[in-house]
């Protein structure tokens, strides 16, 4: 922890929680004093977050945004269970809230039971004391975020080097269709397995595989189909899918996204059909202007702005105590 904060060249001093001792145990979140190391406010929170390599002694709680948040007293998911293996452990991404972990075991030991699926295959979860990560997700920094991979886990346990390498299978051919050679009515009632935790917020999956999950309900006489609500079209998702659980209760720092409420109850309508556009695909071009029948010339296109940097100074308060406990 030392040597991170002197990577990082903070200035700042260590702080040490106030944990109450009888009963359930909190901490005091209260904001530490602000460091006077000007340094701080530029310095990019993932490199201070993402060079961490152990949770915070604290107690267990998510603060923030899915997107700006930390994590304290995060635990680790267990890299090798009877129905679940962790996947690209080098990252040092399978740390999450213990409702998280305990959710993803559930979800493995009653799919492989119930559903037939063979076992599952975790991907990123959050880092150590969550926070933005050195590359990859603007999400997963509070530790209620995990991506599942879509390809059924191996009959043998992996070595290291095989969860280093192995590749995901994609389950879409393109944007718009789904590959029936690998994607099969096994993942769909995994999917539904998720969607029907009520601990689940969303889940999100490329749009493909949204709509053979609305076909297939259908197909199938599904008398409940509001999970379908839970599942969201999204860019990148078309080799895993990404679950997301709402703030437990009591976590007074935790921000939810709230729940989804398409118009018609399941998002298999128009949220769906815009999905299947070119609108989300495609960046529209400048429609010409004229003067006097004549075309004037297209102005210059703007110069891409890079987004903001997010340091510590933007992340809740609370999260400078995260990251400087010990």
């Amino acid at each position: 922890m030392a040597s991170i904060l002197a990577i990082a060249g903070l200035g700042m001093a260590l702080v040490a929680p106030d944990v109450a001792m009888a009963g359930t145990a909190k901490a005091n979140f209260a904001p530490a004093s602000r460091s006077t190391d000007v340094r701080t406010g530029t310095i990019p929170a993932k490199q201070l977050f993402g060079h961490v390599k152990t949770p915070a002694p604290l107690p267990p709680q998510p603060i923030g945004f899915y997107s700006r948040g930390c994590l304290a007293g995060a635990v680790a998911m267990p890299i090798n269970g009877s129905a679940w293996q962790v996947m690209r452990l080098s990252r040092n991404r399978n740390w999450g809230m213990p409702v998280l972990v305990e959710f993803l075991k559930k979800l493995a030991i009653d799919a492989q039971a119930q559903d037939g699926w063979p076992g599952l295959l975790i991907g990123d979860m959050s880092q150590p004391r969550g926070g933005p990560m050195l590359t990859g997700h603007a999400s997963h920094q509070i530790g209620l975020d995990a991506d599942i991979w879509l390809t059924p886990m191996p009959d043998h346990v992996l070595s290291r080097k095989e969860r280093e390498t192995m590749s995901a299978r994609l389950m879409v051919l393109d944007r718009k269709r789904i590959n029936p050679q690998r994607f099969t009515p096994a993942h769909a009632r995994l999917i539904r397995r998720a969607a029907m935790n009520p601990l689940v917020q969303r889940i999100f999956v490329h749009p493909p595989i949204k709509k053979y999950l609305c076909d297939w309900s259908r197909r199938n006489g599904d008398a409940n189909r509001a999970w379908l609500a839970k599942v969201r079209p999204y860019y990148g998702h078309n080799y895993h899918f990404h679950v997301r659980l709402r703030c437990p209760p009591g976590a007074q720092y935790c921000k939810n996204q709230g729940d989804p409420h398409p118009k018609d109850g399941t998002g298999c309508g128009a949220e769906l059909a815009y999905w299947y556009s070119d609108r989300p695909w495609v960046r529209p071009k400048p429609k010409p202007k004229f003067y006097h029948g004549i075309p004037l010339p297209r102005p210059r296109p703007k110069r891409h702005k890079p987004k903001p940097v997010l340091t510590l100074d933007k992340l809740p308060p609370q999260c400078r105590m995260v990251l400087t406990a010990r």
